[in-house]
């Protein structure tokens, strides 16, 4: 998950989604001394930028960005444009206004002296003062040609060339030349209140002017540029696309020589760090205790040393050579993290429950009121954000971030968290409490509870804490050598069965047991009651570590392969003895029922690696269901199908997936939060509201939004549309993710910028 300021909103939309099940915990802060930037809000996260003046930044030097795929085109307006696009974007093309912290966006003085409203009637009239040494590479001024070829390409009429967004350019009734040298007048067709969001970026004239040049010529190269930087290749071979000074550019020259767009995968990052191939690199959980641990000196040094002197108490000369070589392996990766700092910060992205109200019982407000209700969102957010260093609050509006100007809680449209009135609304909904009749299910359950607790067990609710600090771990244990800030022989002792790991769900410690005694039971399912599921869990993951160690020792990397994949199955049967449990929990409120049908709500989860976390999540959210007597069916479907069989179509229930935050939102909320309208097919038009649910209400005051100028009128437009949004229980803003960034520790100038448009210019080395 999944994780660029002023990116394309339709773009960063259909990334955040997709990268919805990358959301991990994380387990430490930063590795520098430079804190979260108390810049743009509340928080104090907002960003995480160490910031130099440029007299301070050496001239020269290479920057290996990491990135998530090569650009499938340089025209950020084509559909097939990704995040790549957008970053290519920013350092090579003119941005009229960037973005500060806080969201707010501010005039870019390298290419505009003024950008202003002159007129609001008869029609919204907007000069923009262009700077006089702007140019492109060609050595062209930039001017009224490139604006009218832009809005004519994107304006939505016959003659646009099908850009994957039009939204602003189809307001635009004319583009001409101002009274000044230098300045392009832009008249609106009717209001538009987010006209500072277009022409960025702008192309020039020659990609605009023809659908040939739209679709083809920015689709590998961009031979026309106006930014600090420009594309000097797109390498297919060793998947990169390199930037270089841009000799033609007149504002501050850029502190880099160069910048390498390299294609790195997320889970490929923590060696490639550990190995000094790259400088700048979104990060997950792993590579982050990876790093901390370096730090402290304990991941190449005692751990290879307990290593080195197991081997060499068996006297197996083979062994310690061997053992001996990993440790020195591990220590010039040491020396290379040790010069890594961990840049830290809330991304503008949430994650939200999503609730589909199209059909059955989430189609009436009641249940999804009720559903919404039960959850507690600061509980759901400490989880996900503790050890961050990031405070803990849940994000309280749909439409801005917590740091974002004009940010406010209207989740009282709502309610906080309260059992007793969820359950009241789904008795008022027809939901019968079943627990009247008591029953022998029932009465079992509740004997079953109170035995649990005569013996030593701990209920469900108890036990939260311990599996759901699990749910995020475990794949990535490969020995815990990698991993943990302690640098003890973790392998040692979770094979001894020390290890809390190694205890089924409420059951005792296991017994340690052979590789070949593991093997036999792993092949033979126990019986489907959440302990024995446990048991069986424990006894995966014990002999799972079991082979690993084994495969470590003897150096075969095909062995350590296969025993990572048993690692992860032993994780994924951990998993499901978890989600029995909680559909076995005692404690549990009983079922309600309508007619004689249970209440039970399909909860769809990413199943691919890297989800872990948000498994978690909508574990610990069913456990908060089923106290008010809502069951789930816990539904985990591959990445693939998530998004486009499952949310896109429709086929869900609930649903966890992230939406990146917006400096726009009147323009860009819209499509989300829109009331779904028929089709002339007779199908549903839902836009981009894959929950199904809207009001007509919130479309007007989406409508007075977008043509509302005056600053404070608006932003009191979005508030009230965003407490409606809350009452129709669509959706539920749970928390907003955080950001970690790993820089080389001399870099200056770039980070984890969370809003804020990066000034390519200024990057660079800090000077010696």
């Amino acid at each position: 998950m999944k994780a660029v300021p002023a990116l394309d909103t339709a773009t960063r939309r259909s990334l955040a989604l997709l990268m919805a099940g990358a959301l991990l915990p994380l387990a430490a802060c930063t590795s520098g001394e430079d804190g979260p930037s108390s810049e743009g809000g509340g928080s104090g996260a907002s960003r995480d930028v160490p910031h130099l003046d440029r007299e301070q930044v050496a001239s020269g030097g290479t920057l290996r960005w990491a990135v998530d795929t090569l650009p499938p085109t340089l025209n950020a307006f084509q559909p097939s444009a990704d995040a790549s696009t957008e970053r290519v974007a920013g350092a090579t093309l003119p941005s009229l206004f960037t973005l500060d912290p806080a969201a707010r966006p501010q005039l870019n003085t390298d290419f505009l002296q003024a950008a202003d409203v002159t007129e609001k009637e008869p029609r919204q009239t907007v000069v923009y003062k262009l700077n006089p040494e702007a140019r492109w590479s060609s050595g062209r001024r930039i001017g009224v040609a490139d604006f009218k070829a832009q809005w004519k390409a994107l304006g939505g009429s016959k003659n646009s060339f099908g850009a994957a967004r039009n939204a602003g350019y189809d307001r635009i009734k004319q583009v001409t030349r101002g009274k000044g040298a230098h300045e392009v007048k832009v008249v609106f067709r009717k209001p538009y209140a987010d006209w500072k969001s277009l022409f960025t970026p702008l192309y020039p004239k020659s990609v605009m002017g023809s659908a040939k040049g739209f679709k083809r010529g920015a689709r590998s190269s961009l031979p026309v540029s106006a930014g600090p930087f420009k594309v000097e290749r797109i390498s297919r071979n060793d998947t990169s696309v390199t930037l270089v000074r841009n000799g033609k550019w007149w504002g501050d020259t850029a502190k880099l020589k160069r910048i390498v767009l390299r294609v790195v995968p997320r889970d490929e990052r923590k060696s490639a760090l550990a190995r000094g191939k790259l400088d700048l690199a979104e990060i997950d959980v792993s590579t982050l205790r990876r790093i901390v641990s370096a730090h402290k000196g304990q991941a190449g040094g005692e751990d290879a040393k307990s290593e080195s002197q197991r081997d060499g108490g068996r006297g197996d000369g083979k062994h310690a050579a061997s053992s001996g070589k990993e440790a020195r392996k591990r220590a010039a990766q040491d020396r290379n993290l040790r010069h890594i700092a961990v840049r830290h910060a809330f991304e503008p992205a949430y994650t939200q429950l999503a609730l589909n109200g199209a059909e059955g019982p989430l189609a009436d407000e009641r249940v999804r009121r009720a559903v919404a209700r039960a959850i507690d969102r600061e509980a759901l957010a400490k989880k996900a954000l503790h050890g961050t260093g990031l405070p803990v609050k849940a994000l309280g509006s749909h439409l801005r971030m917590i740091d974002q100007d004009g940010y406010a809680d209207n989740s009282d449209a709502l309610g906080d968290q309260d059992v007793e009135s969820a359950q009241s609304l789904l008795a008022e909904a027809g939901w019968e409490d079943g627990s009247a009749g008591s029953g022998p299910t029932a009465d079992a359950d509740a004997k079953k509870a109170d035995d649990g607790k005569r013996d030593g067990e701990k209920s469900g609710s108890e036990k939260d804490g311990r599996n759901d600090e699990k749910d995020g771990r475990n794949d990535e244990k490969d020995g815990r050598n990698d991993g943990k800030d302690a640098g003890k022989d973790k392998d040692s002792q979770d094979d001894a069965g020390g290890g809390s790991e190694n205890r089924a769900a409420g059951a005792p410690g296991l017994a340690p047991v052979t590789a070949a005694e593991a093997a036999r039971l792993a092949g033979q399912p126990l019986n489907l009651s959440s302990v024995t599921a446990g048991q069986r869990a424990s006894v995966l993951t014990q002999a799972a570590r079991v082979k690993l160690r084994s495969a470590k020792e003897s150096g075969s990397e095909r062995r350590v392969r296969k025993a990572r994949a048993a690692l992860k199955d032993a994780t994924r049967a951990r998993a499901d003895a978890d989600e029995l449990r909680l559909l076995s929990d005692g404690g549990a409120k009983t079922q309600r029922t309508k007619e004689g049908k249970p209440l039970t709500l399909r909860f769809v989860l990413p199943a691919g690696p890297g989800s872990e976390s948000i498994r978690a999540t909508g574990a610990r959210i069913a456990r908060e269901l089923t106290r008010i007597g809502v069951r789930t069916q816990m539904k985990k479907v591959s990445d693939e199908d998530y998004f486009a069989n499952h949310i896109a179509e429709g086929d869900y229930d609930l649903a966890l997936y992230s939406w990146p935050g917006t400096a726009y939102p009147a323009t860009d909320a819209r499509p989300i939060y829109a009331k779904p309208a028929a089709a002339a097919d007779g199908s549903l038009l839902v836009e981009q509201n894959y929950t199904r649910v809207g009001t007509n209400q919130i479309d007007q005051l989406f409508d007075q939004a977008s043509k509302e100028l005056d600053d404070g009128a608006r932003n009191d437009l979005i508030k009230r549309a965003d407490a409606r949004i809350w009452a129709a229980a669509g959706s539920v803003p749970l928390y907003q993710r955080p950001q970690l960034v790993a820089a080389q520790e001399k870099i200056a100038n770039a980070g984890a910028f969370g809003f804020e448009t990066p000034r390519y210019q200024d990057i660079g080395y800090e000077k010696q």
